[in-house]
């Protein structure tokens, strides 16, 4: 895979680095180049990224930054069974249980929302910080919907997190999952509460709440690049209009 002229491999993080130091300088940093690609591409190539990945993992797969970024690019591209096999090795070599909820939903995408269940109930939940505990909470609350339990996820969300006035960086997607939730259970008008909360949160844009709530409000975005010059001309606003 061909590494981009302006990829040194100083671009990553410190404690990264400082795992790479077990192996030559010259494989250190080509495996290190291939990471600064992994997370580079993860979000919006996540194929280009897993194929960085894989070549690092080639290189260097007893280092548990590899396993846990081969992990991630697995995850995004919905190898499932790849990676949770993956953060299992990262979480062996590191003892480290940040991976729990990932690892979760990783059982989740392969079919086992009980499996998830399970771990959501585990003692290594008690271990994680509070952003980890809340993506238990999203996990746990997503496996209960894939098991048909509506109300059991809405009440899973309902927490000091869900109702703190603070914004923290978890909030956004935990005000968006509450009100999804609602939604499926046909309660739109606290769904709409719900979304209006969470674009108040989302200040860079992680959800598209502001989207689910114009359609709750029966606002039509109508994309100003569609082919459909004929009616709209070429380059026009995008258009808004109120369903009847």
């Amino acid at each position: 895979m061909p590494i981009p002229e302006d990829v040194t491999g100083e671009e990553i993080d410190k404690d990264v680095r400082q795992e790479l130091q077990s192996l030559p300088k010259t494989l250190a940093d080509d495996v290190a180049k291939n990471l600064v690609m992994v997370a580079r591409l993860l979000d919006e190539d996540p194929e280009g990224a897993y194929a960085y990945s894989r070549v690092a993992l080639r290189l260097a797969s007893r280092v548990a930054a590899v396993r846990e970024a081969a992990g991630f690019a697995a995850y995004a591209t919905q190898k499932y069974g790849e990676a949770l096999a993956e953060f299992r090795a990262a979480k062996r070599m590191t003892g480290n249980i940040d991976l729990w909820p990932v690892m979760a939903d990783c059982e989740r995408g392969l079919g086992r929302p009980e499996k998830a269940l399970d771990m959501a109930g585990a003692p290594e939940v008690h271990k994680l910080d509070k952003a980890g505990q809340v993506e238990m909470r999203l996990v746990a609350a997503g496996a209960r919907r894939d098991m048909g339990q509506l109300d059991a996820a809405i009440v899973t969300l309902q927490s000091p997190e869900l109702a703190a006035n603070s914004v923290q960086p978890w909030t956004a997607r935990l005000r968006y999952a509450y009100a999804d939730a609602l939604l499926a259970a046909g309660r739109e008008r606290e769904a709409r509460e719900w979304f209006a909360k969470a674009v108040e949160a989302d200040r860079d844009g992680s959800t598209d709440a502001s989207d689910r709530l114009a359609e709750l409000d029966g606002v039509e975005f109508v994309d100003a690049l569609a082919e459909d010059d004929e009616d709209r001309g070429e380059g026009g606003d995008v258009a808004e209009e109120e369903k009847d």
